[in-house]
């Protein structure tokens, strides 16, 4: 299926694995939103703006919208979801890649980091699908990509040849979105929509991923490119929504597909 004249709306697309989502979509043929909270850079380690990427894509020829949209904010992702529905007339894809990591064991985890990481990773999605929903059920039909991680893999019984603390937190969440990835999938099967759930098969050294390790007063700025992610996202959008509820690795694709 071609994405020419498709609309599509990546979350947490100023930079990192959503901004090359966005990329690949919009050199398919697709106008994508370009959805984050980062209006100007304020931290070295973190470049890219909303309004960045949506130049870059401009320059290339395509078509984008920066929209200014922070997760934690139903008001902002209602607004978000209307605003690209608005200015392109419709909606087809919805890409939930906006996430955050945060640290802890269960002992040490702040409790305003434990709404954090709930309100960003896991709320944000279920509101952003319901608000999106209606719109993709107007335009015949569509995808629906959540980005997910290792993370949600399950580690099996213990005991563990090499235990680690922290983690736990993000991998519950991540397992959490494709638990309702493959439920919503049920849901919307009728519709024509098609519900997936993406993961990057290792580590992708994106700004977000280094951020932690980064120096402030002279970041590296040696950045990995996510096109497999990319790739991968294209490709499931391409599909027809028979092709739903399926749980995917980026480069497990790639190489499956000859991408």
């Amino acid at each position: 299926m071609s994405l020419e004249g498709k609309v599509a709306l990546v979350t947490g697309a100023s930079r990192g694995i959503g901004e090359y989502i966005a990329y690949h979509l919009a050199r398919a043929g697709a106008s994508v939103a370009i959805a984050a909270r980062t209006e100007e850079v304020k931290d070295p380690r973190l470049p890219g703006t909303i309004h960045s990427v949506a130049k870059t894509i401009e320059d290339a020829g395509g078509r984008a919208l920066a929209v200014r949209m922070d997760m934690r904010e139903p008001e902002e992702i209602a607004a978000g979801v209307k605003r690209t529905a608005e200015h392109f007339g419709r909606l087809d894809i919805v890409v939930n890649n906006a996430a955050i990591l945060v640290p802890g064991t269960i002992e040490s985890i702040q409790l305003r980091h434990i709404d954090l990481i709930w309100q960003v990773d896991l709320r944000g999605p279920i509101l952003l699908m319901r608000e999106a929903i209606p719109h993709l059920r107007a335009a015949g039909g569509g995808h629906i990509i959540n980005i997910s991680s290792v993370a949600a893999v399950f580690p099996g019984p213990g005991p563990y040849a090499q235990p680690r603390k922290g983690g736990a937190f993000y991998g519950m969440i991540k397992a959490g979105l494709e638990r309702l990835t493959q439920g919503l999938a049920m849901e919307v099967q009728e519709d024509a929509i098609a519900v997936n759930a993406l993961s990057p098969q290792g580590r992708i050294r994106t700004p977000g991923n280094m951020f932690a390790q980064n120096d402030p007063a002279n970041p590296s700025l040696d950045f990995e490119p996510a096109d497999a992610m990319g790739k991968a996202a294209r490709w499931i959008c391409e599909q027809p929504a028979s092709y739903t509820g399926h749980i995917l690795f980026d480069e497990d694709l790639c190489r499956e597909r000859g991408l």
